[in-house]
């Protein structure tokens, strides 16, 4: 197993602390790597979505609205899925 040394701030080195002694966590380690392995999992979930949204559209076709009717409606679907403010 590889092993890293990081610095954190007070402040964040008092929230790991109180988590180690309220959760269910053996150590800083187990902690971190738990952290690390959630990140994980949403970025390949983002990556997932990206790949089905691609093959979506690849699927849809060549479209018979404008380059521009095809961003509006872009910016309307993101902002209704809350991607885009």
């Amino acid at each position: 197993m590889a092993r890293i040394t990081i610095s954190l701030p007070e402040q964040l080195s008092r929230f790991v602390e109180a988590r180690l002694v309220e959760g269910p966590y053996r150590d800083e380690s187990d902690y971190l790597c738990r952290l690390i392995r959630e990140d994980q999992a949403r970025h390949q979930d983002a990556i997932a979505a990206l790949r089905s949204l691609l093959d979506e559209a690849e699927a849809s076709g060549i479209s018979d609205s404008s380059p521009e009717e095809i961003l509006e409606a872009a910016r309307t679907e993101a902002r209704q899925r809350g991607l885009l403010e």
